[in-house]
């Protein structure tokens, strides 16, 4: 699930966060697509050859303070 859009100053889509890992949202870790990386089938985003073991060893995205 796309948890959140980055959008960058040139107002382009440019990463979807979405949560990887966890179990009902416990110990869920939030990582960085880049947008080029989805395909889009009817109203969902596919990321194709994505798996959860793959997403769960991604560095973890952190929002700017």
């Amino acid at each position: 699930t796309v948890a959140d859009i980055i959008i960058a100053p040139d107002r382009v889509a440019t990463f979807a966060i979405i949560g990887a890992g966890g179990f009902l949202g416990m110990d869920k870790n939030d990582v960085a697509i880049p947008i080029k990386q989805f395909k889009v089938e009817g109203t969902k985003f596919i990321l194709p050859g994505a798996t959860k073991e793959a997403l769960k060893k991604m560095p973890p995205f952190v929002y700017a303070q």
